[in-house]
């Protein structure tokens, strides 16, 4: 170290001259791989799910309060009150159900998605040491990489790999670990 704190060229790794690059296509990726798809399965079953409970609630709601409506001609000006004001409340909790519906919606979501980025970020960490590569980008349509050589390309290994590690199981779904190395 120099005075001040500064680095000597002694202490900094010379910089490697020749670098192993490759890409894969993440468009190729969503399109292709299994468990891409068996996660967004997953998430459309449980916004349907979701969708239903909510649909049968408004709709139990709205029932009340066409009753109300029927009946309320019947009632004191007291009663009326106390079912407008009760009706009103169960409003209020259907929209707090709905947000809450949502928000576990975003949840599942937001945890599956790390599930699938742990799953490929590790693969493709292995994979790109087993293979010599010292970077793997991602290139996507209207994303930052503009021209890569086809040659560079290697989407379809990488699927090809991946749907194999998921479809003998070897992907760990609750940690989204994936062993690189019993695929080549």
């Amino acid at each position: 170290m120099k005075e001040g704190g500064e680095a000597t060229n002694s202490s900094v790794a010379p910089a490697k001259t020749n670098l192993a690059l490759a890409y894969v296509n993440s468009d190729s990726l969503a399109t292709n791989y299994l468990y891409f798809a068996d996660v967004n399965s997953e998430l459309e079953e449980l916004k349907a799910k979701y969708e239903k409970e909510f649909a049968n609630r408004a709709t139990g709601l709205q029932r009340q309060i066409e009753d109300f409506q029927k009946t309320a001609n019947n009632m004191t000006i007291a009663q009326a009150r106390a079912v407008e004001e009760d009706l009103t409340r169960k409003q209020q909790n259907l929209q707090q159900y709905q947000q809450t519906l949502t928000q576990e919606l975003l949840k599942e979501e937001a945890k599956l998605n790390k599930e699938l980025y742990e799953a490929v970020s590790s693969y493709l960490g292995n994979y790109g040491k087993e293979n010599g590569l010292d970077f793997i980008f991602k290139h996507s349509t209207g994303g930052e990489i503009w021209y890569g050589d086809s040659a560079m390309d290697i989407s379809v290994e990488v699927i090809d790999g991946l749907n194999n590690q998921y479809t003998s199981g070897e992907l760990n779904a609750d940690s989204a670990t994936v062993d690189s190395t019993s695929v080549k």
